[in-house]
């Protein structure tokens, strides 16, 4: 980035000057620079410092003749054209893994070392909205629950401590009873709190520990909705054990350490391999990587939910937000109360990434500072480039897993012709429901208030499927 001065504004373009380069001597030249930004290159500064509403259309408003503006060029040395930049108040980290041996590829700890040297990354202890919320889906689905599952979406209060609690979703529509599918791809914060209700906060508390989210987690329902305090480093390395298919990893920067005289004093790799330093080959049979990890969630799970967060990609809280090419991609955006974090945790089959965006002291991002809306671009911008020379693969679909048509709404079985139809993994042994049934329904909600919110479950009343409610 140059300093620059503006010297005239119009409605498409600023008109700037530049301090002159140096010379081979170190000494400035006389020729002041000129240069260009065009209005598509500042459309940022159009926006009120809050966010929350554009100001201007043109740069006449934004800069005055006489400011000093960050520029960067743009295009070879030879151009004169720049684009307008600023210092951010708006400090994040990220951290990108691979998933199969927790080595750290990238790491980001805030906007300039030189500013702050405090490691975003590592050390900044923040909540992690509905990023957190698959995990409490991967409890519930190794503990008797489907994707097909159909959870209550309808307003909720917890009275606790002589205090009533009123959760709400995003927006604050609900959506009636959705499955759990539709809650982790629309992010419903009512469905979650009623799974977890029904879950149990015990094991929701013993999965994120397993996962290593949290040393200690308080087991009280709004940590279902990830009011707890975590890392980047953890969040990322929880999102690789389900995209390793369950498997545990402990993150490292550091793979292996000699001394001197070559001798390996330290080596992040704990998995065994006989017969790997082999001298020669003398017909002896391959050698065979003994994984020793342990597993702290069924491979069966991991794909259901990694399943789920495809859809958060392509239907839900970050439909239009990322596009890998047709590469296989899930994640999870999160939000905070007050919009205060913007989160985005996703994955492909190889890589891991995993971002928050927020003040360092905790304050409202604006209108609109969502995880969808701030950090998925994020996400897929470094994305695109990280994987553009990795050879693509897919998520793998364990042995014995079910593939099977349902509806949307409603978890039951599809019937020909229904447009409303998804192909949903079950474990073996499980299915669609044989009728309606709602989990976390108000007892005092009559049945016909509840086939108000869901016109797919009315009609598989009317179609006569037994056993409903």
């Amino acid at each position: 980035w140059q300093l620059a001065v503006v010297l005239a504004v119009s409605d498409s373009n600023v008109d700037i000057g530049l301090q002159p380069d140096k010379d081979g001597r170190g000494k400035v030249g006389t020729d002041r620079q000129r240069g260009t930004i065009d209005a598509k290159n500042m459309q940022w500064a159009f926006r009120s410092s809050d966010g929350s509403r554009k100001t201007t259309k043109s740069p006449v408003g934004a800069v005055a003749p006489g400011d000093v503006v960050y520029v960067e060029k743009l295009g070879d040395d030879a151009s004169t054209s720049y684009r307008l930049r600023q210092p951010p108040k708006v400090q994040g980290g990220l951290v990108a893994m691979d998933p199969k041996t927790g080595r750290v590829l990238a790491m980001v700890g805030g906007f300039s070392y030189g500013q702050s040297e405090f490691n975003r990354a590592t050390q900044a202890m923040r909540q992690p909205g509905s990023s957190f919320k698959p995990f409490v889906y991967a409890a519930a689905m190794d503990n008797g629950y489907t994707p097909a599952s159909v959870i209550m979406d309808a307003p909720i209060e917890i009275v606790s401590g002589g205090q009533v609690w009123k959760p709400e979703n995003y927006g604050g529509e609900v959506g009636g009873p959705s499955t759990l599918r539709s809650g982790i791809e629309h992010s419903r914060n009512l469905m979650t709190v009623r799974l977890a209700n029904d879950l149990g906060m015990n094991i929701v508390a013993e999965y994120a520990e397993r996962f290593g989210i949290y040393d200690h987690m308080l087991p009280v329902l709004s940590m279902s909705l990830g009011a707890g305090d975590t890392t980047v480093l953890r969040m990322v390395s929880a999102y690789s054990v389900i995209a390793n298919g369950g498997k545990q990893i402990k993150p490292t920067l550091i793979d292996r350490i000699q001394d001197r005289y070559g001798k390996t004093i330290f080596k992040h790799e704990e998995r065994l391999c006989e017969g790997c330093n082999a001298g020669d080959w003398q017909n002896q049979e391959e050698p065979n990587v003994v994984d020793n990890r342990e597993t702290v969630l069924d491979p069966m799970t991991a794909y259901q939910i990694t399943s789920m967060m495809q859809g958060v990609i392509q239907r839900g809280t970050a439909a239009g937000k990322v596009d890998l090419g047709g590469r296989d991609v899930a994640g999870k955006t999160g939000t905070t109360n007050d919009e205060k974090d913007a989160w985005f945790v996703g994955f492909t089959p190889d890589l891991v990434a995993g971002l928050y965006m927020g003040f360092d002291t905790p304050a409202p991002l604006g209108r609109g500072g969502t995880g969808g809306g701030l950090s998925a671009p994020i996400f897929n911008e470094f994305m695109q480039a990280a994987v553009k020379d990795m050879a693509e693969s897919k998520f793998v679909i364990p042995p014995g897993m079910n593939l099977i048509p349902i509806d949307r709404k409603t978890g039951m079985a599809a019937v020909e012709g229904d447009p409303n139809t998804i192909i949903e993994a079950f474990k073996p042994g499980t299915g669609p429901a044989d009728s309606f049934s709602v989990i976390g329904m108000d007892s005092t909600m009559a049945p016909d208030e509840i086939l108000k919110t869901s016109p797919q479950a009315n009609q598989a009343v009317q179609t006569g499927t037994p056993g409903l409610f």
